[in-house]
């Protein structure tokens, strides 16, 4: 699963759902309330509202936020330009994830979904009531546009959606997904939680212009949904403002209740991290995530701080069920990293040890697996269900995966600096490259290795600066090349880099998104994350093992050989994560006194002080 909070379970059946009422005729379709991937839904028919939330909670008051870069288009849909941040407030999807459990989901702009046994197909049934901003019900037509046009236009959906086939209208309310292979136990959850709905009267209308609207093209025009806010005004690449909606039909639903509780929420947007950490001091933003270790140690030394009016919070929760890959991707689209032996080397020559001593004050692990942190991580050597896994494809993964458990080089001390850049001397000759005159160079042809890291802020730059200065200490003529992030996210989505930095999040329900992530298909499909450009039958095998487990326990095992695979490639050079994410606010706020298990429940579950008042 893509961003999902998702929590682990005893699982008796995968999708054991829990029902609406009998439909009256035996061969009519059971509809239920929702889906648990995991496990058995925690909540029953004619529950009242998530425990983790405040039915009280008032309404009204003002959240000011702040984003990076700038934007260029509200296009929900399209992966075009630089998406604004904050646009999900504007649309409903088919259910709502529940973030005190792992892969759960209920009905928000469905009242229900039905699929038979072999899950060879999904039927949502919409809500009577379920309305679009402007008053019109969402109707069959608008979810199957909203697909039919996800999967056209954005790669990410093009992959995740691969096995969905097609979407009919098989009633007044209901619309029909049909699959192209059966027990694919995630797609109805991902139909339901992270698929788009957008309004297809409105996108085939008329715009202000008098011009016809092109959903196939980015827009500044404020878009319509069916969500709890509606934009209510920005300032291109700027700022932009959204208003909660007294009229917004769900307002009521149980999977509401105590949810969508601010006024409104702006975001001003920053080209510079220090900048925009300025704004948060001086009370132009009110909330921070702070992923700087050696500012969350010493950069809170303010009046704001000191007095009270800006409280600090350590949370463990949203990373108590998502495993963190934060890496530096070497592209093997390029010559130079095609070969394992050389990927490897980058590796030895990054000093994870020193640079989070000098950098980091020592607060962060360095990551060892693409599940970091979660049961999904790989460790020691294969064994039982894993084994017999990997077994089944032996003849296409790297053998050292039954005999070498996988650990990161490590570094600290003169001496194991020293010992790993001579390693990754030894690596680089055996992949076919020698030093001449202080140049690592390819001894056929004498290219020197040169390596061009592409960052998008310079927020990292400090982490990076001292590895560039370890590859040219073995020749590598390695150089950080930070650009703006419109650039940097163009050069990203066509895979016009050597290295870059990045982080991928993974669930406790790993599915269908490890195609877009590591599979061959998404290789060179631009704006895939495929963005090491993996292209391995191995991994295609085990990738195929995840999605069409029968059971937990299957899921589990086969999720630890993809790990152990990708980690024996030497596809990334690991970086480091926390285990808790440092948050920073001015004292405006309240939130439940028990956070869901799996989330901050920020911002749909707190409020404002101000409100009412």
């Amino acid at each position: 699963m893509a961003l999902s909070r998702l929590k682990a379970g005893l699982v008796v059946s995968l999708f054991c759902l829990l029902a609406l009422p009998a439909p009256s005729h035996a061969d009519e379709p059971q509809f239920r309330i929702g889906t648990a991937i995991l496990g058995d839904l925690k909540y029953q028919p004619g529950f009242k509202h998530f425990d983790y939330v405040n039915p009280d909670a008032p309404k009204g008051g003002e959240l000011k936020l702040s984003s990076n870069g700038t934007f260029d288009t509200l296009n929900p849909i399209l992966l075009k330009g630089n998406p604004v941040t904050g646009i999900g407030l504007v649309f409903d999807t088919l259910l709502k994830s529940a973030d005190d459990e792992v892969a759960s989901s209920y009905g928000l702009l469905a009242e229900g979904v039905s699929y038979p046994d072999d899950i060879s197909k999904a039927t949502f049934r919409l809500r009577a009531e379920a309305k679009w901003a402007d008053g019109t019900p969402v109707t069959p037509e608008d979810v199957i546009f909203s697909f039919e046009k996800g999967k056209e236009l954005n790669p990410f959906m093009t992959s995740y959606y691969a096995h969905v086939m097609r979407a009919e209208k098989t009633g007044d309310r209901d619309v029909t997904f049909t699959f192209d292979a059966k027990n694919n136990r995630e797609l109805p959850f991902i139909l339901g939680q992270l698929l788009p709905i957008v309004p297809k009267h409105w996108w085939e209308g008329t715009g202000p212009d008098g011009k016809p609207r092109d959903i196939s093209r980015t827009t500044l025009e404020p878009v319509m949904g069916s969500g709890p806010y509606k934009i209510a005004a920005f300032s291109p690449g700027s700022t932009i403002r959204y208003e909660l909606r007294d009229d917004y039909w769900a307002k009521n639903l149980p999977v509401n209740v105590g949810q969508n509780n601010f006024g409104a929420i702006s975001y001003a947007y920053y080209g510079d991290d220090d900048v925009e950490f300025e704004g948060f001091r001086g009370g132009n933003v009110d909330f921070w995530q702070d992923n700087m270790a050696s500012r969350w140690v010493t950069g809170y030394d303010f009046p704001a701080v000191k007095d009270g009016r800006i409280k600090r919070e350590d949370l463990p929760n949203p990373l108590r069920a998502t495993g963190v890959m934060q890496a530096l991707v070497p592209n093997m689209r390029r010559d130079q990293f095609k070969d394992q032996r050389v990927r490897e080397a980058l590796n030895y020559a990054f000093d994870f040890e020193e640079i989070n001593r000098t950098v980091a004050y020592g607060v962060y692990r360095r990551d060892d697996s693409y599940f970091f942190g979660t049961k999904l991580a790989s460790s020691g050597l294969p064994q039982g269900e894993e084994l017999n896994i990997l077994n089944e494809i032996k003849d296409k993964v790297p053998p050292e995966v039954f005999t070498t458990p996988y650990s990161n080089p490590v570094g600290g001390d003169p001496q194991k600096s020293r010992d790993n850049l001579r390693k990754a001397i030894a690596l680089l000759k055996d992949a076919g490259y020698v030093i001449k005159g202080n140049q690592m160079v390819n001894a056929q042809t004498g290219q020197p290795f040169s390596i061009e890291i592409l960052l998008g802020s310079p927020f990292v730059e400090k982490w990076v600066l001292p590895y560039v200065q370890n590859l040219k200490k073995i020749g590598i003529d390695a150089r950080v090349r930070t650009v703006d992030s419109s650039q940097y996210i163009n050069r990203v989505r066509s895979f016009d880099y050597d290295m870059i930095w990045s982080v991928w999040a993974q669930t406790l329900n790993p599915g269908n998104e490890q195609i877009d992530m590591w599979g061959s298909s998404s290789a060179n499909r631009q704006g895939s994350r495929n963005y090491a450009g993996i292209a391995d039958p191995g991994i295609d095998a085990l990738i195929t093992k995840v999605i069409l487990a029968k059971d937990v326990a299957e899921k589990d095992a086969s999720a630890k050989a993809l790990d152990r695979v990708l980690l024996a490639h030497h596809y990334v050079v690991p970086l480091f994560y926390a285990t808790s994410f440092h948050i920073a606010y001015w004292d405006k706020f309240e939130h439940p006194a028990n956070l869901p298990e799996y989330s901050m429940g920020f911002p749909e579950t707190w409020w404002s002080k101000n409100a009412g008042k």
